[in-house]
């Protein structure tokens, strides 16, 4: 059964590459969904996919690329929103 989060990553998440590294894992995982940076410095993510995969999806999103320092992941079930693919969004519509 196909899952829907909203993930906030907090720490030292941008201008370190987390988005496009964390689109790449949600192309690799077959993760659906979208991520954009806050004005606050957070990192958002929508996240569609089964259990299994979206548990491992969020373990990535707690270690993140390289030079990322990720103090905190919350994630809470949202309403399915049927993402045809994954993307980065440069700032909310």
């Amino acid at each position: 059964m196909i899952k829907h989060l909203n993930i906030t990553v907090k720490g030292k998440v941008q201008g370190v590459f987390y988005r496009k590294s964390t689109k790449a894992v949600a192309d690799q995982l077959g993760v659906r969904g979208m991520i954009l940076n806050e004005p606050n410095g957070d990192v958002y993510i929508e996240a569609e996919a089964d259990q299994s995969t979206l548990e491992m999806f969020i373990e990535w999103c707690e270690e993140g690329p390289q030079d990322a320092e990720v103090s905190t992941v919350e994630s809470h079930e949202g309403e399915l929103k049927n993402y045809r693919n994954f993307e980065v969004v440069k700032r909310r519509s």
